[in-house]
């Protein structure tokens, strides 16, 4: 099973001619590779998969997939 989270973008850089952006899910920080979204800004939600974004998020989407996210969390424990 694959999973995409959803996270918002809180820094963006280029190295080596490769668009990156820090990545904040929830209280958890991780760089991606924004180059499949080149639409993607600073402050946007983006879909990640296995350090790729590869789709923008509506913020309102993003929101409610951290609250069924946090209520899976709950139902397993």
């Amino acid at each position: 099973m694959c999973l995409a989270v959803p996270g918002k973008i809180i820094e963006t850089k280029e190295i080596d001619g490769i668009r990156i952006g820090r990545v904040q899910f929830g209280g958890v920080t991780r760089e991606a590779c924004l180059d499949f979204v080149p639409e993607a800004r600073l402050g946007d939600f983006v879909v990640v998969h296995v350090g790729f974004a590869i789709s923008r998020l509506d913020p309102e989407e993003a929101i409610r997939t951290y609250r069924l996210l946090e209520e899976m969390g709950r139902e397993d424990a």
